[in-house]
């Protein structure tokens, strides 16, 4: 397992691992997959700023993961946003905990205090979300800190929202 910074080049796999969690889940309240054009632009805006990692084995891109600002304001600039995604049949071989360990070390280098995971919950868990990724990010240190109750619709149902949050540095 590798883990590396993501390239533009990259693109084209990690929007093939992104569009089955737009097409076939409510883990993103996307309802379109972005053109390859529009996702390349996405990794490049990003990484002007922020780290965007993949996961490979064998060469083969497993997942990503990328911080993002939390909100754009000054005050915040201690703060980030993470987003996480792997592919359908890479989950439970420890690629996330991996490439979050990677991006915590990382942000910790640039100053980042606090990390926030904004992530869909639903209100009864169906074939299109359950809490994993809740269970997930409590696995790695990570609270809850609030709840938007109906604030997603996809796939004619509604879903909660919930934001996660993890101190990764001392508040002097």
């Amino acid at each position: 397992m590798r883990i590396r910074s993501a390239t533009r080049e990259d693109a084209e796999r990690l929007l093939e691992i992104y569009s089955y969690y737009v097409e076939k889940t409510a883990i993103s309240f996307e309802y379109d997959v972005p053109s390859l054009g529009e996702f390349t632009n996405r990794i490049a805006n990003t990484l002007k700023k922020f780290p965007y990692l993949v996961v490979e084995e064998e060469g083969v891109v497993q997942g990503y993961a990328y911080a993002g600002p939390f909100k754009e304001r000054a005050a915040y600039d201690h703060c980030c946003e993470l987003s996480i995604y792997l592919a359908r049949d890479a989950q439970g071989r420890g690629y996330g905990r991996k490439l979050y360990e990677a991006l915590e070390t990382a942000l910790k280098a640039k100053g980042i205090l606090n990390l926030y995971a904004c992530i869909a919950d639903p209100i009864i868990e169906d074939e299109y979300l359950t809490k994993n990724s809740e269970q997930f990010h409590q696995h790695l240190d990570f609270v809850k800190a609030g709840e938007f109750h109906k604030c997603g619709y996809k796939f004619g149902r509604w879903y909660n929202m919930i934001w996660m949050e993890k101190m990764i540095g001392q508040h002097i």
